[in-house]
C-alpha cells in the first residue's frame, strides 16, 4: 500500500527526520490560509499516487498566498498524467509546505533485496532523479549496504554507506542520525520501501527529507490498523482498486496486451515474452489457483476495463486443475461476454490436449507453447 507525500513525511517525523513545514488541504481557500499561517513563499504539491507530478504540472511554488490559493485551484480535481503514469490521476488534495533553498540534493532509501534476504539502505549523490534512472546510467552512483537483521541498521554501517557514496565529511553525521531514523520507521510500519528523494541539504546548512515515499507491504496491514486506515481508495488505479475488491492479483502496465495466467512466476513470465516477441503487457493479472468460469469471466472484465488492450492472452498450467476443465471454464465464460478483441489461449499440463481440442473451431485460439502464444497475440493485435 502506497502512501501519499505528506502522510510519509508525517511517519519520518514522528522518528525524528527533520521535514518541511506545511499542511495538506483540498480547497484553495484553505491554502491560502496555510500560506498565510507559515508567513513565507510555499510549494503547492499535488498529493497523488504517482511519479513525475512536477512534469505533470502537479507542483507549483507561490510567493503569496493568493498565488498559493490558484496553484491550488489550477490543481485540484484536475487529472494528472506523466509518462510514468499515461492513465493519470486526479489530484483531490494538495500539501502547501515551505519552500526551501536546496543547495545539495541527495537520495536515500531502504527496500528489499531478495537475493541477499535483507534490508538494503541506498545512497546516491545524484538526488532528484528517478533511482531506476540513476541505476540504468550511472549504477557505480549508488552506494549500498545490506542490513543485517539480528543487528539492524549499526552506526558503522551507516557511515559505511555514506563515505561509499561520496557524501563531505561535515555532513556524516547528520545524515547518519537521518538514516537512523528512516530504517526507525521503514521497520515500524512494515514497509517494503522508503525512499527520501531530495534528502535536500538547504542554504543553511540543515538537511531535510523535502520529498518522501513509503510502500507499506499489504499483508502486515492487520498490525498496522491506522495506517489502513489511511488508504483512500478513490485515488488509486480505478481498475487496480476494481481488482482488490474482487479478489484478484492485478497490475497495470500500460500496454496493449493483456495478460491473465494461474501463478505469479507464470504470469510475470509472460509478460516478458509478449515484450520479447514485440509487444507491451497491458496488465499483470494472477487468476489463481483454478480458472472456473466465474473466475475467468471476472478476470476478463477487469482486463478488458482498460481501454488500451488490443488483444488478450491466457497462459493457463494446468497442475492439481486439469487443462479440459480449464477450457470448459473458458468457453462457459465467454459465452456470456461480449469480446470484440483477439484472445489466445496457451494450455499446459495435465490434460492440456484435450483442452486445446476443445477450443477447436471457436474464437479462443489455441497455442501450445508460451513463445508460440505471445508472437501470436502480438500479430494479431496489430493486425498482421
Amino acid at each position: 500500500m502506497k502512501l501519499h507525500e505528506y502522510q510519509a513525511k508525517q511517519i519520518l517525523s514522528e522518528f525524528g527526520v527533520p521535514t518541511p513545514q506545511g499542511e495538506v488541504v483540498s480547497t484553495p481557500a484553505d491554502a491560502k490560509a496555510v500560506a498565510e499561517r507559515l508567513g513565507k513563499p510555499v510549494v503547492v504539491k499535488a498529493q497523488v499516487l504517482m511519479g513525475g507530478r512536477g512534469k505533470a504540472g502537479g507542483i507549483k511554488l507561490a510567493n503569496t498566498p493568493d498565488e498559493a490559493a490558484h496553484a491550488a485551484e489550477s490543481i485540484l480535481g484536475k487529472r494528472l498524467v506523466s509518462p510514468q503514469n499515461p492513465q493519470g490521476l486526479v489530484a483531490e488534495k494538495v500539501l502547501v509546505e515551505e519552500a526551501v533553498e536546496i543547495a545539495r540534493e541527495y537520495y536515500i532509501g531502504i527496500t528489499i533485496d531478495r537475493t541477499l534476504q535483507r534490508n538494503v539502505l541506498m545512497v546516491s549523490m545524484q538526488g532528484g532523479m528517478d533511482i531506476e534512472e540513476v541505476a540504468a546510467q550511472n549504477p557505480d552512483a549508488i552506494a549500498t549496504v545490506a542490513i543485517e537483521p539480528l543487528l539492524g541498521l549499526t552506526d558503522y554501517a551507516a557511515r559505511e554507506v555514506l563515505y561509499a557514496a561520496g557524501i563531505p565529511q561535515e555532513q556524516i553525521r547528520p545524515l547518519s542520525a537521518l538514516l537512523h531514523g528512516l530504517y526507525r520507521a521503514y521497520i515500524a510500519v512494515d514497509a517494503n520501501l522508503a525512499e527520501i528523494n531530495p534528502c535536500a541539504v538547504l542554504a543553511d546548512g540543515r538537511i531535510i527529507a523535502a520529498d518522501a515515499k513509503i510502500t507499506v507491504d499489504e499483508n502486515a496491514l492487520y498490525r498496522q490498523k491506522r495506517l489502513e486506515s489511511l488508504h483512500e481508495a478513490s485515488l488509486d488505479d480505478p481498475i487496480e482498486a476494481e481488482a482488490s475488491r474482487r479478489g484478484i492479483a492485478y497490475v497495470r502496465l500500460g500496454g496493449d496486451i493483456g495478460v491473465i495466467g494461474n501463478g505469479a512466476g507464470l504470469v510475470m513470465c509472460t509478460v516478458d515474452e509478449v515484450a520479447r516477441a514485440g509487444g507491451r503487457a497491458a496488465n499483470f493479472l494472477d487468476i489463481g489457483g483454478g480458472a472456473k468460469a466465474d473466475r475467468v469471466r471476472q478476470a476478463v472484465e477487469l482486463v478488458l476495463m482498460d481501454p488500451n488492450v488490443k488483444g488478450l492472452l491466457f497462459n493457463i498450467f494446468g497442475g492439481i486443475t486439469r487443462g479440459d476443465e480449464v477450457a470448459r471454464g473458458m468457453l462457459e465464460a465467454f459465452a456470456t461476454l461480449q469480446v470484440n478483441i483477439p484472445v489466445v489461449v496457451r494450455l499446459a499440463g495435465t490434460h492440456a490436449e484435450e483442452g486445446r481440442a476443445m477450443l477447436q473451431g471457436t474464437p479462443l485460439i489455441p497455442a501450445e507453447t508460451m513463445q508460440e502464444a505471445a508472437r501470436k497475440i502480438v500479430e494479431l493485435a496489430r493486425g498482421v
